[in-house]
């Protein structure tokens, strides 16, 4: 798959209360104020929430899918390449994930 910034702007539009703002010079998403994605590098990767520990194993498992911004290093954030993506599933399964630890509980599905 190779993904763009519109097809995370398709995957974004179907989850609950998310707003797209324009900061740093790039496109963000936040949920309930808070910030869960951003679309920097020209839109050819995603900023994402992601623990720390499971962010390492991450960039250990796929580097030419997932690293870390040197400014990000110690924050729980991991960059994704949309071009690396496998498929259309993957993709809304990271996004969704970073959804979920930014949305207020009232929003998250039982």
């Amino acid at each position: 798959m190779s993904a763009t910034g519109d097809d995370v702007r398709a995957v974004v539009s179907a989850l609950p209360e998310v707003v797209e703002e324009f900061a740093w010079g790039m496109p963000i998403f936040k949920v309930a104020r808070r910030l869960f994605l951003t679309l920097p590098e020209e839109e050819t990767s995603m900023a994402v929430r992601c623990p720390i520990l499971e962010r390492d194993e991450l960039v250990l498992a796929e580097p030419a899918k997932f690293w870390i911004a040197s400014h990000e290093a110690n924050n729980a954030w991991v960059r994704v390449r949309l071009a690396a993506l496998d498929d259309r599933d993957e993709l809304t399964a990271i996004v969704t994930d970073s959804w979920r630890q930014a949305a207020p509980t009232h929003l998250l599905p039982d």
